[in-house]
């Protein structure tokens, strides 16, 4: 079993798309001219399936990113951005195949100040969507799962998702 402390957070992006982005961080009109543009070049890819309704995925993305950065604010968090990267424990192969085996960008887990970091036991979006609140976790939090599950595969077992991901709320670890 891995250690806490030599866990990896991965980001996958698709190969037509920019590393470590975050459509939402783009001016409103921008995000909705470059969704319409990934949905018409990709109509079979499956990262690109919910920019056809863009519209929708908007709305819901905003109300989503909105709870989990007040969520995090009261868990006393330090978001220096209002919509986060997201990051995956240890990586996804079933998330490398939803962005077409694109690029993959990883930062260790221990480099990152606990003030920056959150998780949430599978897709933050489709727990909310399931519950319309997700249970955000600290950096304490995960630890204590991980620790008392023995590890990543026995922490997710049983809970119908395939990984812990991880909210990144700055910037800075990206210039390193």
């Amino acid at each position: 079993m891995k250690a806490f402390d030599e866990l990896v957070l991965v980001n996958y992006s698709h190969p037509d798309c920019v590393p470590l982005m975050n459509i939402m961080r783009l001016p409103k009109e921008e995000a909705f001219r470059f969704a319409a543009e990934l949905a018409r070049e990709h109509p079979d890819t499956t990262a690109f399936y919910r920019f056809a309704d863009f519209e929708n995925y908007y709305a819901l993305r905003q109300s989503q990113d909105a709870y989990l950065h007040a969520r995090f604010i009261q868990m006393g968090g330090e978001p220096e951005e209002e919509h986060p990267l997201s990051f995956v424990a240890e990586g996804s192969g079933y998330l490398w195949e939803w962005f077409g085996k694109g690029v993959r960008t990883e930062l260790p887990l221990k480099k990152i100040r606990p003030c920056h970091i959150s998780f949430t036991v599978g897709d933050s979006g489709a727990v909310f969507e399931r519950r319309g609140e997700a249970e955000l976790l600290s950096l304490d939090e995960f630890r204590r799962l991980f620790d008392k599950h023995g590890g990543l595969g026995p922490l997710l077992r049983g809970t119908g998702f395939h990984y812990v991901e991880a909210q990144l709320w700055s910037d800075e670890y990206l210039k390193q």
